[in-house]
């Protein structure tokens, strides 16, 4: 599915977030904090547009993504970048490879989120950090009400517009819907054996930011 979407995902994200994914980005980067020579592990990268700031500032960044196709598209706008391939829940890199490990808006599209969770503890050096930016649930009723309505009726048509792959932006839809709040993936994150786990909100809730450290 993301091998079909792969030359249109970036203008299709900031067409469907209205132009917000610039700010999450940012606030992903300054939530990672990555300084010159440290190692961050990208999940779910894509083509790697998210990987970018972190090489800005000296860091030896690593995207990976388990979508060919993705990679593929990445390699070609940035060839500069190590792109991987790899299963979160299986990552090919050696125990407390990595200073940070960020994923965003990607774990909810792994099959098995608890094995994903460990598996970037396992890879974080003891004292690194891990930032998950991903889709949650708006804190207000009634903005929480409108957005469920976005969601469900006018993304797929403007989806149909824009993407490559519009069937792709239904299940996108479907998948924020049924994922945990922003308690429930603290919790998560807690039972996989991270500690100093914390999150705020972005945008209302529509996005939320958790941030916790590997004891």
């Amino acid at each position: 599915m993301f091998d079909d979407v792969a030359a249109k995902y970036d203008l299709t994200n900031d067409v469907l977030s209205l132009g917000q994914t610039r700010a999450w980005r940012r606030a992903v980067a300054r939530a990672v904090g990555a300084r010159p020579g440290e190692r961050v592990l990208d999940l779910g990268a894509g083509t790697g547009t998210s990987s970018l700031p972190f090489a800005a500032v000296g860091a030896q960044v690593v995207p990976c993504d388990f979508s060919l196709g993705m990679l593929s598209e990445g390699k070609r706008r940035h060839p500069q970048l190590p792109l991987t391939a790899g299963d979160a829940t299986r990552l090919p890199f050696a125990d407390g490879s990595f200073d940070a490990v960020t994923i965003s808006f990607a774990l909810r599209n792994v099959q098995d989120t608890d094995a994903a969770l460990r598996e970037m503890l396992r890879v974080t050096r003891p004292g690194g950090r891990v930032v998950i930016c991903e889709f949650s649930s708006p804190t207000w009723a009634p903005f929480r009400t409108l957005y469920t309505e976005y969601l469900m009726r006018a993304l797929p048509p403007v989806a149909t517009a824009v993407s490559s792959n519009p069937d792709a932006y239904v299940y996108l839809a479907e998948s924020i819907r049924a994922w945990p709040d922003q308690p429930e993936l603290a919790a998560l994150l807690q039972q996989a054996g991270w500690s100093r786990v914390a999150w705020r909100n972005l945008t209302g809730g529509i996005v939320a930011l958790h941030r916790a450290t590997k004891a």
